[in-house]
């Protein structure tokens, strides 16, 4: 038999549930965001800049025959492109985690973007200013199925080959739609513009969805 020890005289009596005052820590909450645009303009290198764990890419070498249909006047160094998707995944708080989906951009993948789209809380559309006519179906896209989105003009070179009003003019971006500069290469630039996109998401949920953040949802981190 086991004797169970008597209590030391004085002591305090154990208080019932106490073992259950320290808070459980929850898991940060999943949101699907997807980077958008056309051919070359640095989905796949904006992925790979912020991921906290190594990107899943599906590149595959662009033969002579796809380089006779994408045009790679301004991109002469590019000898690979996504086929269907670039996953990324980065912790912006311990309250929330971003699950990046970058799309195809050739045109010929269009077919694939509905399912990689399927469930995104917003999209970042990325776009080169040396090839504007590029960016007119990821604009569109998103326009068209009433998924917030921001755009986000990526500098080459450090530097973009026009001023955003005209970039704002040229592809028909409406005024609500943020529309801003970042460099994809650069980890910080990207999350900036990330956390833009995430920003316009929430006001869309939350106009939406009156005490959506209050009641439990996204948080604007």
């Amino acid at each position: 038999m086991v004797s169970v020890p008597s209590p030391t005289p004085g002591a305090p009596s154990p208080t019932p549930g106490a073992h259950s005052a320290t808070a459980v820590e929850q898991p940060p909450l999943p949101v699907k965001l997807v980077i958008a645009g056309g051919f070359g303009v640095g989905k796949t290198t904006a992925v790979g800049s912020i991921s906290e764990i190594r990107p899943l890419t599906t590149e595959a070498v662009i033969t002579e025959v796809a380089a006779g249909v994408d045009d790679l006047t301004h991109t002469p160094g590019k000898t690979t492109t996504t086929v269907a998707m670039d996953f990324g995944v980065i912790t912006i708080d311990p309250t929330l985690k971003l699950y990046l989906f970058g799309t195809p951009g050739q045109e010929r993948f269009g077919f694939m973007w509905d399912d990689v789209v399927e469930g995104a809380l917003g999209g970042l559309v990325i776009v080169d200013t040396r090839r504007l006519d590029d960016c007119y179906a990821a604009v569109d896209y998103f326009e068209h199925k009433d998924i917030p989105f921001a755009v986000a003009v990526n500098a080459f070179d450090g530097e973009v080959q026009h001023d955003l009003d005209e970039v704002r003019w040229a592809l028909d971006i409406s005024d609500p739609v943020p529309l801003i500069v970042f460099d994809a290469r650069e980890t910080g630039s990207v999350r900036d513009a990330l956390l833009v996109v995430l920003d316009v998401a929430l006001s869309r949920a939350e106009s939406a969805q009156p005490g959506f953040v209050a009641g439990g949802g996204v948080q604007r981190p």
